[in-house]
């Protein structure tokens, strides 16, 4: 495998949990070298289960991929002594601490960088490091209520919902990594790190960029329409014979098609359907009369129908009948590998793809806390009566002496 085009940047890595997690794997997927550094015990996004894999959280697995894990003490005379030699030789140092608390252990932005003017210190809160919610602690269903994304996902008859997927932590995670590539990018003309802060809520907001550009436009607040989307119709799932069909049919071009393969034409000179603000505007009448046609027919049936006239629709597939597509395999999205110990995995890969730096996936997550330790440690300077010492003393941790009684 060729190098991706962060090879050579190193990342040191102490965040938990998701978000964190999530940036540096991508960053990893790209060829960055990643460290992640976890209390002893090992960080509590281990236990983010079922299912386990050897009692290690499977999400765990898919979220440090290509990571070397290293346990230490921070709390321990020496801990952050070694996690600020380890960020002298860094590129990038990320954390999810609550706000202050990095400061108050030692291992702060004016620390760290004062040791490493070239270090890009990259901070994930749940609120941000200003305001009133600046100590409120939060993960990323908390973040989705609180950051609106609940009120704009589930029906409008039921209760509020959060997002089938942890949305806020995921999003953070993606700013982040394209955060950290800016400051890195930044760095190469002005030849100093920085310090790059970003919160789930304000990742949470940006995501929902569309429906605040139309609060803000229009003084309404958007409601819960289900898969229907508020600016256009039909854009939306109906039930057919044996599932259902997601369609997106609302263009000048495509609604009279749309009608012509349903049999409806006469909807097409209705004065109720004649643009795509009447058709929003009396969007439940129309999903009435469209719904009693699809339900004749299978989705595959309308699949067939409705592409060859260039209407916009696709079915809803279950994880199971997603990996099952053959256009799933054909662009190998889920790559498999070979796991030590746990045999042939697959793993979600970074979905960008390069023609002439390709990452991709290079080691497997430390399936046990401080895996890496001593090899890591080693390729800091430290010689093996000096790591010896460490792990005697309990500042850092390998999983051979978690397992001693």
């Amino acid at each position: 495998m060729t190098a991706g085009p962060l090879a050579g940047v190193r990342i040191l890595d102490l965040s938990q949990g998701a978000a964190g997690p999530v940036a540096t794997m991508f960053l990893g997927d790209l060829g960055a070298e990643v460290v992640k550094v976890e209390p002893p015990g090992g960080e509590w996004g281990r236990g983010l289960g079922p299912p386990f894999l050897e009692g290690t959280a499977a999400a765990f697995m898919g979220m440090n991929r290509n990571k070397r894990g290293i346990v230490v003490d921070l709390k321990a005379d020496g801990g952050i002594d070694v996690v600020a030699r380890l960020a002298e030789s860094s590129d990038v140092f990320v954390e999810s601490f609550r706000p202050g608390v990095a400061d108050r252990l030692g291992v702060g932005y004016r620390v760290l960088s004062g040791r490493n003017p070239r270090l890009v210190y990259a901070t994930i809160s749940a609120f941000g490091q200003e305001g009133p919610w600046r100590d409120r602690p939060g993960v990323d269903g908390i973040v989705q209520a609180t950051g609106g994304l609940m009120s704009v996902t589930g029906t409008g008859e039921g209760t509020p919902v959060k997002v089938g997927v942890p949305a806020a932590d995921m999003v953070a995670g993606i700013f982040a990594s394209q955060a950290i590539v800016a400051a890195l990018y930044a760095r190469e003309r002005t030849g100093r790190g920085q310090r790059v802060d970003l919160s789930l809520l304000e990742s949470i907001m940006a995501f929902q960029v569309v429906p605040i550009s139309m609060y803000l436009a229009s003084g309404e607040p958007p409601r819960r329409m289900g898969s229907a989307a508020p600016y256009s119709a039909p854009n939306e799932a109906f039930r057919t014979a044996d599932g259902w069909i997601q369609v997106a049919a609302y263009t000048p071009n495509r609604w009279p098609r749309l009608c012509e393969a349903l049999g409806v034409d006469h909807l097409v000179g209705d004065p109720r359907f004649a643009t795509n603000a009447d058709r929003v505007t009396n969007r439940a009448e129309l999903h009435a009369e469209l719904e009693v046609i699809f339900t004749t027919r299978t989705t595959k049936e309308w699949l067939a129908e409705l592409e060859a006239v260039d209407v916009l629709c696709g079915p809803l597939l279950t994880y199971p009948e997603l990996l099952a597509e053959d256009h799933v395999e054909r662009i190998d999205v889920l790559p498999r590998y070979r796991h030590p110990d746990l045999g042939e995995l697959r793993a979600v890969r970074e979905p960008a793809t390069f023609s002439d730096t390709p990452g991709g996936h290079r080691t497997a997550a430390p399936l046990r806390p401080g895996e890496h330790t001593r090899e890591v440690l080693a390729a800091a300077g430290y010689d093996q009566d000096q790591i010896d010492a460490l792990v005697e003393r309990g500042v850092v941790a390998t999983p051979e002496r978690k397992e001693e009684p």
